[in-house]
């Protein structure tokens, strides 16, 4: 057990940048988010080695789009999502984790942790970020008998967006449910849900996932005062990832629906151009013949040719100077959600690609 500190704080938003895989929220929000948990008491980073196996641990999460418009979380919306699901849940919850990284999603759990006195789990749902809730919740998707409670809270409080809302039953049926909530609160707003025992997380989860974002993060801060190459060049050193090409960006298509981001970026390279497939975060990369070249669970991120640093697909422009890193999945902690083939077919109708035949080659068994 250590406390985390604003040190960590601004590494797990630039580690967690880069497995935000182009989502995972934003740098601003991470760093008000994790910078008021630390101000505001002493958020307790754990290994879930040192809860018992019946510590009941919750996921803390924001759900919807990065690239919306019209949202409003405040740091009081994440707490009072955890205190409606204690509200609503019969036992002691002890500890708070996060179902992903990103550029804010690595911090999601410090404020209430540091508030409520729980301690936040050194494990994610999934190491990288991705677009459904399913694909986060560590294996529960394909379980229709467990009954699990999901909370949301956000929107504006001045256009009459603003919701409260605690739902029981399958993770499947609720994580749909909590997609719309999402909608009608502008497109993004804080989650709290599925109570599980340490021994459940020990099991299904992506151990270390915080841990690991953070100590990129570090690297990738004292690289930065060497530039922008330096910093790419720590990446891959530290990751262990592979930069598939480098240009600018030709194309972008992508349009909001349903609390998604969904669409393609064309990054034309000196050997031919990238399609990179979005939902929320980048999904796939495509060569100019449609060779595929990496598809989730890979990490996929946009880095800045000029700070190394990673793009989020809402600062995708016309014109930006990128170059495409992945990280196969071979080099990254996998949860038992990667594994599952149910949270596939949703995400692949949506982009029109198939997803689970290169995602779930060589995980199943």
């Amino acid at each position: 057990m250590r406390i985390l500190t604003e040190e960590d704080v601004w590494a797990a938003v630039r580690g967690g940048s880069v497995f935000a895989s182009g989502g995972g929220g934003w740098v601003d929000h991470g760093l008000q988010i994790g910078g008021a948990a630390v101000a505001i008491g002493q958020p307790r980073l754990v290994s879930v080695d040192e809860l018992p196996d019946d510590a009941i641990v919750i996921t803390a999460t924001a759900i919807g789009a990065p690239a919306g418009t019209d949202w409003q979380m405040l740091g009081t919306d994440y707490i009072k999502a955890v205190q409606l699901l204690q509200e609503n849940y019969e036992g002691k919850i002890v500890g708070i984790m996060t179902p992903q990284n990103g550029m804010s999603s690595t911090i999601n759990g410090w404020l209430p942790a540091a508030l409520l006195n729980l301690v936040v789990v050194d494990a994610t749902g999934d190491i990288r970020a991705h677009p459904t809730g399913k694909m986060g919740s560590m294996g529960l998707a394909a379980l229709q008998d467990y009954e699990t409670i999901q909370v949301v809270v956000g929107g504006k409080r001045d256009n009459g967006s603003y919701i409260e809302l605690v739902v029981k039953g399958s993770p499947a049926r609720t994580s749909n449910i909590l997609r719309t909530a999402a909608d009608q609160a502008g497109g993004f707003i804080a989650s709290a849900r599925h109570p599980l025992p340490a021994s459940y997380i020990k099991e299904h989860a992506a151990i270390g996932g915080i841990s690991i974002a953070i100590a990129l993060g570090k690297a990738i801060i004292a690289a930065q005062p060497q530039g922008g190459d330096a910093v790419i060049d720590t990446i891959l050193t530290q990751t262990r990832g592979t930069i598939l090409g480098q240009g600018t960006v030709i194309r972008r298509e992508v349009h909001y629906s349903g609390a998604f981001d969904i669409g393609t970026i064309d990054v034309e390279t000196e050997a031919g151009v990238l399609t990179l497939h979005v939902m929320n975060e980048y999904m796939a990369v495509d060569d100019s013949s449609g060779n595929r070249l990496t598809t989730y669970p890979d990490v996929i991120t946009t880095l800045s040719s000029e700070t190394g640093l990673p793009v989020s697909v809402g600062h995708v422009a016309l014109g930006s100077k990128l170059a495409v890193l992945s990280i196969h999945k071979s080099e990254v902690p996998l949860s038992s959600s990667v594994k599952d083939s149910s949270v596939y077919p949703e995400v692949e109708k949506a982009l029109g690609i198939s997803l689970a035949a290169y995602a779930l080659e060589g995980l199943q068994g």
